[in-house]
């Protein structure tokens, strides 16, 4: 054996090569307990939305919409008259905020010519429209007049007074979040009661008609 066989970093039968070990891995880093609450909110959050969804969905009532003018005074407004609207000879006038106080119970529609359940509602609507104790107001949101007095031609025109909101301001003052909706007024001009999507026979019997009526009753006097 010579020195050469036995020099350090050479292999050979004196001088074995030196085993390779697997290079190391890197180590992971731990993420933090907060860190997992960070990146786990957003799920959690996300998840309780779509059950709150899921729940007006299908078990909550989605006519049940709260509204920040129940109990309050309706709005500052005016509403022009419908264009070329005439019922018996005589034009079918618009109305606003004074023609809602001290004239007894209003029902307010809010309605479109462009709106399907519109259509399906309007029986409904004439049938308030045939009871003398209150009356009931049309708020034709965001049509155009002829669309509008064709509806009326064609399905009967059940209101005493039908005022204009082309643009939609005034649905918007209302509160309105589609059509249709429909609205009680008392006498002292306060909106009581908010009805959102068509009225059909139950919900007019069970829901909207015991708030005409409890509308109608006489306040105490102090």
């Amino acid at each position: 054996m010579t020195a050469e066989d036995t020099a350090p970093g050479k292999s050979g039968p004196g001088n074995p090569a030196p085993e390779k070990s697997a290079p190391a891995k890197a180590a992971r880093p731990k993420r933090s307990l907060l860190g997992r609450i960070v990146v786990a909110t957003p799920l959690v959050v996300f998840a309780g939305l779509a059950g709150l969804f899921l729940f007006r969905l299908y078990a909550g009532d989605p006519s049940v919409v709260p509204s920040a003018l129940i109990g309050r005074e309706v709005p500052q407004f005016s509403l022009p008259a419908l264009d070329g609207l005439v019922e018996d000879g005589k034009a079918v006038p618009g109305f606003s905020t004074d023609d809602l106080k001290g004239q007894g119970v209003t029902v307010v529609n809010v309605w479109a010519s462009w709106c399907v359940p519109c259509r399906e509602e309007h029986p409904f609507i004439e049938a308030l429209g045939e009871d003398d104790r209150f009356r009931v107001f049309g708020l034709n949101y965001k049509d155009g007049a002829d669309n509008a007095r064709r509806f009326l031609g064609r399905y009967g025109n059940p209101f005493d007074a039908v005022g204009a909101d082309e643009k939609g301001r005034v649905g918007i003052d209302w509160g309105v979040y589609g059509v249709p909706e429909t609205f009680v007024v008392d006498n002292d001009g306060r909106i009581v009661f908010k009805h959102v999507g068509p009225l059909n026979a139950r919900s007019l019997a069970d829901r909207l008609m015991p708030e005409i009526e409890k509308a109608l009753k006489p306040k105490p006097s102090s």
